[in-house]
């Protein structure tokens, strides 16, 4: 069982984690896909039942990850903040003290489709965001899976899932990363998301599923 998992993608080496984030070593860089800060407390506001302290779940992973990756930057590959109700008071103190925890951090945010709702983050955080693609060869960092000219994609945006079939009705689904040739796809890191199926066989994609605390290529359990 293993948390971290290299692997070489665009002859680069990359670690995927347990966490559902990406370590860079190269860059000493953590790429963490759809956050979705306060998505909850965006729910709550609607009057919807919904877990308590999400937010705080996902910067305790951050803090571990940060312990334990030698780390110099954060790239968020958009969806920082779920919508403009995630602005809630709770939500960005627990943000700007996560933040002065971190203050030599260096951090950007990709915008996407929620980043554009919700508005950028609080100039406290001191995030610098920027459109998409981010080039950092041989990857561009992006939000949408959209094909790049001349750079491998890193996306997030579909919180990619993969459904295991066991005997008779038996399923289980898990997030995971999916490594193409051209477009690969980050996991959603937010502990209060959704997702959407990945087929392997018709995408040609290397899947590696994240569960049980670790890093499964799908090639073990086929």
């Amino acid at each position: 069982m293993k948390r971290a998992l290299t692997v070489n993608l665009a002859d680069e080496d990359i670690c995927l984690l347990a966490e559902k984030a990406l370590y860079w070593p190269r860059h000493r860089a953590l790429l963490i896909a759809d956050a979705h800060f306060g998505k909850a407390a965006a729910y709550r506001r609607f009057g919807q039942p919904v877990p308590v302290g999400t937010t705080q779940t996902n910067l305790d992973v951050l803090d571990q990850l940060l312990a334990e990756y030698d780390c110099q930057q954060i790239i968020f590959l958009g969806d920082f903040l779920h919508a403009k109700e995630s602005h809630a008071p709770r939500t960005l103190a627990l943000l700007e003290q996560w933040r002065a925890r971190h203050a030599e951090l260096k951090l950007t945010l990709i915008r996407g489709n929620h980043d554009l709702r919700a508005g950028d983050p609080p100039a406290q955080l001191r995030i610098e965001v920027v459109a998409e693609p981010l080039l950092m060869a041989p990857f561009a960092l992006q939000h949408e899976p959209v094909p790049h000219p001349t750079h491998h994609v890193l996306a997030g945006h579909v919180h990619p899932t993969y459904r295991l079939q066991g005997r008779g009705r038996q399923s289980v689904r898990a997030p995971c990363f999916s490594l193409g040739e051209r477009i690969s796809l980050l996991p959603a890191f937010g502990a209060f998301t959704g997702g959407m199926n990945i087929d392997a066989g018709a995408s040609n994609h290397r899947i590696y599923l994240v569960a049980d605390g670790a890093v499964w290529p799908l090639t073990t359990f086929v």
